[in-house]
């Protein structure tokens, strides 16, 4: 167990405003979505998979406070290597995450909301992954616990994101697009 050294709490520090950037950059995306979210009703736009959006948003709450208490709570030394290596996947994740942005525009939203009419797109990252946001998630859900050796965080946010959102989210996802191609197609 690492002792609260004069260091440890230094490199706390550092690791709580990198959890404050995160934080303030979340609350960002809520702002872009909900803007986009009127873009798309404006448009014609329906919201589909209702139902778990409030465990997700649950799930990510919990997972900076779990950031930000695991380390006090069970104090492990911080990790250069680890905690440097971490950070970069954190900013890949977030550059991942602006690129799906950018490239959807007005399609992007932390809902599932489908206009019908719309093609998919199939450039930027959606060339190469049908959901690349979720893989920006998921990639941040591990590194940013990690940052600062919190791995009980980072596992339990990995499978419960797997095991109880994208089960469910993905697919809803994908039938809500199906209908909104089969909608346009009629």
């Amino acid at each position: 167990m690492a002792a609260f050294t004069h260091d440890w709490w230094i490199a706390y520090w550092w690791y709580l405003a990198l959890l404050a950037g995160a934080a303030a950059e979340r609350f960002l995306e809520l702002v872009i979505s909900r803007r986009n979210l009127g873009w798309a009703l404006a448009h014609g736009g329906r919201e589909e998979g209702i139902g778990h959006f409030p465990a997700m948003v649950a799930l990510h709450s919990a997972l900076g406070v779990a950031c930000v208490l695991e380390p006090l709570l069970a104090p492990r030394p911080f990790l250069p290597a680890l905690g440097i290596t971490a950070v970069v996947l954190v900013l890949a994740s977030q550059a991942l995450r602006y690129w799906c942005i950018l490239t959807l525009g007005h399609r992007w939203n932390t809902r599932i909301v489908v206009v019908p009419g719309l093609p998919l797109v199939r450039r930027g990252p959606y060339r190469f992954l049908s959901h690349p946001n979720y893989v920006a998630v998921a990639l941040e859900g591990i590194a940013l616990p990690l940052v600062f050796t919190s791995w009980v965080t980072a596992v339990a946010f990995t499978v419960l994101n797997a095991v109880l959102l994208l089960r469910f989210r993905i697919p809803a996802e994908e039938a809500a697009m199906s209908r909104a191609l089969a909608e346009s197609r009629s």
